[in-house]
């Protein structure tokens, strides 16, 4: 039986680090715009719950399509293993009885 084993995806530290970096960074231009911009309180304080809000569900949104393409993965690979298993066992030269 062949079983092919699933492709590994390599993150580098430095990409995970740049990723970090640009999110904190962003994030940070952001909060120090909204904190030092000439409007009232609750107006500001109106900018600061909506990045709050779209900094929580850009993270949900990532984990949703994340835990999709496993779930496909492990579909896949199920498949795959499946049908290895019928390959495995039929013999095309097997005599039935008719």
């Amino acid at each position: 039986m062949t079983n092919t084993p699933p492709v590994q995806r390599p993150m580098t530290a430095a990409y995970f680090a740049q990723s970090v970096l640009s999110f904190a960074l962003s994030l940070g231009a952001v909060c120090i715009g909204v904190a030092y911009m000439s409007v009232t309180a609750w107006e500001r304080g109106f900018l600061a719950l909506g990045v709050l809000f779209l900094v929580s569900s850009s993270f949900t949104l990532a984990k949703c399509i994340r835990d999709r393409q496993e779930m496909m993965e492990v579909t896949t690979r199920v498949d795959k293993a499946r049908l290895d298993k019928l390959l495995s066992e039929h013999d095309p030269f097997e005599v039935k009885n008719l």
